[in-house]
Parts: structure tokens; sequence; C-alpha cells
């Protein structure tokens, strides 16, 4: 087997994600490796994409300047040790996908200061379009950074934070964001339903609804708040409805919610060093 340029640690959902993302954009698959327990997992992502699959991690790591960590963080530990004396040999960049797992630990675990880049993606990775932040070691340098960037902006749009305390703040915002804008959506089917829609027309209403408001903000130079004015006539109903939700509080809701998950992030991540 040729030596891979990007070698996967883990087949799943993030993994396959990044892997259809960089070969839709053009990166031969040839030079993508990955490493997988379950053989069926392997024989899945072989007739899929075409790239090289394993069943050990040592022997997918050998001669990548790239790995992605996409284990679940529990497993991190046994990963990382386990590949640490090859890893310190060829100092890859490690990209980590890993809700909770610090820098330092990765690196403790491989057994030295190497170069990591800790991403926090979110599940519209998925198809294409998460919102993906990430971090670098002081060990980082410009050339890697650039590569971790194409490498994860193959699943959505990527930002940069300063520090890595601040990736508690990306989980809070947009790593469990999707879960907000559902229950939203959500909410706005059950009302449809209850002003006498039928199920399936609020449910497709409310979902291109979001699809389409999304969008706008996107593509417009405008911030949402001048959006939101903008279809805001006085006196009409958007006003109205607006109001209840001033009223009610939802400004504060929202903030408390980001401030919940942040905490509870931040207390995954110590729970997890504690663990290992």
């Amino acid at each position: 087997m040729s030596t891979a340029k990007i070698a996967f640690i883990g087949g799943g959902n993030m993994a396959t994600s990044l892997i259809a993302g960089l070969i839709e954009d053009g990166y031969p698959p040839a030079e993508i490796r990955v490493s997988e327990p379950d053989a069926t997992h392997r024989e899945r992502l072989q007739a899929r994409f075409g790239v090289g699959v394993v069943s050990s991690n040592p022997q997918v790591l050998a001669g990548a300047p790239t790995l992605v960590l996409c284990v679940k963080p529990q497993l991190a530990p046994g990963v990382c040790r386990e590949i640490g004396p090859i890893a310190l040999e060829s100092r890859p960049l490690v990209i980590s996908v890993m809700a909770g797992v610090t820098e330092a630990a990765i690196q403790g675990w491989l057994g030295g200061p190497l170069a990591v880049v800790r991403a926090m993606p979110n599940t519209p990775a998925m198809v294409q379009t998460g919102a993906i932040g990430m971090h670098a070691s002081a060990e980082v340098d410009d050339e890697a950074r650039n590569r971790a960037e194409t490498i994860l902006r193959s699943a959505g749009l990527t930002r940069w934070v300063d520090s890595e305390s601040q990736i508690d703040a990306v989980t809070a915002i947009s790593g469990s964001g999707p879960a907000y804008f559902f229950l939203i959506m959500e909410a706005l089917e059950s009302a449809g339903v209850e002003l006498g829609l039928d199920a399936e027309t609020a449910r497709l209403l409310s979902i291109q609804t979001a699809l389409g408001a999304a969008r706008m903000a996107m593509e417009s130079d405008e911030p949402p708040q001048q959006l939101r004015e903008r279809v805001t006539s006085p006196g009409g109903t958007t006003e109205r409805a607006l109001a209840v939700f001033e009223e009610a509080g939802l400004r504060d809701l929202v903030a408390r919610a980001a401030r919940a998950a942040r905490d509870r992030a931040a207390e995954i991540s110590k729970s997890l060093m504690e663990q290992s």
C-alpha cells in the first residue's frame, strides 16, 4: 500500500464526512488511508471512496504527514499511546475532532509536544455544511495551519479561535447549535398544526423557512438584526409575533442556554482528563 498523505484513525461519521468533502474537492483517494476496527465498515469506506483501509493504527500513520483523530474521546488515551512512538519519530500534524479532549492531553498521551489542531465540528458537517471552530497549539506553523484548514473546510465553514478555552464557546454556539434550530423548527411545526395546517405542510414550511433565512443571512452583507428589521413592518404580523418573543425573554433564555452548554463542555473536558 502506498504512503498516505492524510491518515484517519476512526472511520465513523465525522471521518466519512471529511473524506467525502476532500474527494469532492478533488483530493486523490489514493492519498487517504483510514484505520477502522470494524471490517464491514472498512469495506464500505473502500467501496464508496476508493481510499486505503487498514485495521492497525500504527500502520495507518506510517509516513503520513497529517493524522486526523476521529475516535471516541474515551478511546483517545489508548489510541494515542499506541501510536506515540511512531508519531514522535515522524512528527505529523495531528488534527483532533474529539470533543472535550485538550491539546495538552493529546500531546501527553503521544509522549511529546507535537503540532496539534483541535477542532469542534457539528453534525451538519455530515452534509458538508458544518461550522467548525479550530485552535492550534504553539507547535503548529503557518503551513500546518493552512493544511488543517483545507482538510476541515471540506466539511463546511471554518474559523480559528485565539485561545483553546474558546473551543467550549464554539461547542455552545455551533457544536450544540443545530439542536437549538431543530427545536425552533419543531416548535414552528407544532404551532402550524395547532393553527390548522396538516403536519407535512407545517413541517416543510418550517424547514424551508429556516433554510431560506440561513441562506439570506449567509449571503447578505447586512447583520441578522437588519434583516429582521427589514421584514418587520410596523403594526404587522411579524412585529406582533416578535413582541411575544421579547416579552418572554427569548434573548436571555438563549444566552443562558449557551452558557449552560459552555459550562457543561468544560466539565466534560475536565472529567475526561481525570479519567485518563
